[in-house]
């Protein structure tokens, strides 16, 4: 068995379905006359149709309207408008009323806030840190508690009287990189 390149192959002469096909003269084109005379035929009908409605519309002489003029009267422009009339009654219906308002009493004492930013070992890093919270424009302050592993540096803000406060400033610190503060009750 030879391989053979069938795709690039030219054919034999003389051999094959192309050997016998024969060069055929195409067929002749004849104008369609039937096709004229039809398109001639209708152009002229419809020629003949927009002939005959020409003159056919009756014409009529257009009717005019005299409408009655009117009367302008003119106004002062310094005149205030007449006074509208009144409507409501809700002003003379609500003289004589009174309100009663229940003010429910506060039933605990509101208690204050601080608000602890760190616990520290040694005292140096509580000041530290209360310098990097001095440098956003609030103060701190660092307490030394006793604990049951030592003593520890805690670093607090406060007192708040109300969260919003603490919550304020916690926002500020966190913009300075200060993430670990958290709210809680005073603790005179």
């Amino acid at each position: 068995m030879t391989n053979r390149d069938y795709a690039n192959r030219k054919p034999a002469k003389g051999k094959g379905k192309t050997a016998r096909r024969g060069k055929q003269a195409p067929a002749p084109r004849r104008f369609p006359v039937l096709l004229l005379l039809i398109t001639v035929s209708l152009l002229g009908g419809f020629g003949y149709f927009l002939w005959s409605i020409n003159d056919s519309a009756e014409t009529t002489a257009p009717v005019v309207v005299e409408q009655p003029k009117k009367t302008v009267v003119k106004k002062d422009p310094n005149a205030l408008p007449p006074k509208p009339k009144e409507e409501w009654t809700y002003q003379q219906e609500l003289e004589n009323k009174k309100v009663e308002v229940d003010i429910p009493e506060k039933t605990a004492p509101t208690r204050p806030y601080q608000m602890q930013c760190g616990s520290f070992r040694t005292q140096s890093q509580a000041e530290q840190m209360k310098a990097v919270i001095a440098f956003q424009g609030l103060s701190a302050n660092v307490r030394k508690v006793k604990g049951t592993t030592g003593d520890w540096y805690k670093v607090s803000l406060g007192p708040y009287d109300r969260k919003r406060l603490a919550e304020k400033h916690r926002h500020i610190l966190q913009g300075a990189g200060i993430n670990g503060c958290i709210i809680l009750y005073w603790e005179g």
